[in-house]
């Protein structure tokens, strides 16, 4: 089935679950991690043998609320969803793997659905129901 206004609908609906949900995981690490704010995130990931541990907690807030609001208005969607799906291959392999499949017990199942996720919009871009295809119209 090859129609383009079917396809561009479902990818801004997958841009707009997959923008909300890294936001929220975004704003989560950012002010609500532990009721500690960055200060629980930096000790989780402490925990975990993240190396440089407060750095990587403040770019990663940044980069899931900056990159989630980049895909839900589709602006720069391609590049933000290649650095989220990064981003979701590191916390695979720093938070996941080893603790089954299933997210309920912390498994690989969120991340895998996120990677793979972004890499569709990374592959098929953001569609005609966005901001890139706005600003393309004027180049």
């Amino acid at each position: 089935m090859n129609h383009p206004a079917l396809r561009d609908t479902a990818l801004l609906l997958l841009r707009a679950a997959l923008g909300v949900s890294f936001i929220a995981h975004g704003w989560n690490r950012m002010f609500l991690q532990g009721m500690a704010g960055p200060t629980g995130t930096v000790e989780i990931f402490t925990s975990a043998g993240v190396p440089a541990p407060q750095a990587v907690a403040w770019f990663a807030a940044i980069v899931e609320m900056v990159g989630g609001a980049l895909l839900i208005v589709g602006l720069l969607a391609t590049a933000a969803a290649g650095i989220l799906a990064v981003w979701s291959a590191v916390e695979l392999y720093f938070f996941h793997l080893g603790r089954g499949f299933f997210a309920i017990d912390g498994g690989v199942e969120l991340p895998l659905i996120t990677i793979g996720a972004c890499l569709a919009v990374l592959v098929f871009g953001s569609g005609r129901a966005s901001l890139d295809r706005a600003f393309s119209r004027f180049a």
